[in-house]
């Protein structure tokens, strides 16, 4: 079973097309990336996937289940975190965690859910302190604790390290690839095409809606003669 299975994926907003039948799969614990420009489709199709939009054509399965028919069910077993999230600044690191934990586990399960979004986090002292003091980095590291320390079967990330220094970028990109390593799967969406060749096991170039090639980072390479996926990008762009 595909951890995500997508077919003919279609999205309008009135007349604008932005999803135009895009197919792919992402197998269970690998992370799959989507990569593109600002406006390729990414985030609308992340949202799609999370539940968050209706599709308008195409069909949609995460681990079996289909997303119109039992998009809840799909909900229970996912965690989206949008570029824009944000964390309450008035809470410190840790009631935050808490505050999140509340909705997906009860009991000792809780307690332990709490635990392990402070280890991911690793914010050391600073987990005690507001969230508005936090640098960018911080509160980045504090949501992307949120999203994986609930254990979901499907992590969905849009630009996990958006804005974010190169130590910061680093760290991100450690504990996203240690949770897939524990099998969660993981689909992320990114414009920053040599980061996620660091990452990813295999990724979906995007353009205007439309996925223009597929696969490993290296089968990629090699297909198109290149030294790194920006350049395949230009070259299948082109």
């Amino acid at each position: 079973m595909h951890a995500v299975e997508v077919r003919d994926l279609i999205k309008n907003y009135g007349s604008f097309k932005a999803v135009k039948g895009i197919s792919f799969d992402v197998n269970e614990g690998e992370i799959f990336g989507l990569i593109g420009p600002n406006g390729a489709g990414k985030t609308t199709t992340l949202r799609v996937l999370s539940t968050l939009i209706q599709l308008t054509g195409g069909s949609v399965k995460i681990f079996g289940i289909d997303l119109v028919k039992d998009s809840q069910k799909i909900r229970e077993i996912i965690s989206y975190l949008p570029e824009d999230a944000g964390a309450y600044k008035q809470m410190t690191g840790k009631e935050y965690l808490k505050f999140i934990a509340q909705f997906f586990k009860r009991g000792d399960g809780q307690d332990a859910t709490i635990s392990r979004g402070i280890k991911i986090a690793n914010l050391k002292d600073r987990i005690d302190d507001k969230v508005d003091t936090y640098s960018k980095g911080m509160a980045r590291k504090l949501l992307v604790s949120r999203a994986l320390m609930i254990d979901p079967k499907l992590a969905i990330l849009d630009e996990p390290t958006a804005g974010l220094d190169v130590l910061n970028s680093q760290e991100i990109r450690k504990i996203i690839k240690e949770t897939a390593r524990k099998g969660t799967s993981v689909l992320l969406s990114s414009h920053n095409m040599l980061e996620v060749e660091l990452m990813c096991d295999r990724i979906a170039l995007i353009s205007d809606g439309k996925i223009l090639e597929t696969g490993s980072p290296s089968e990629l390479k090699t297909k198109y003669d290149s030294i790194n996926i920006e350049e395949v990008f230009v070259k299948v762009v082109g």
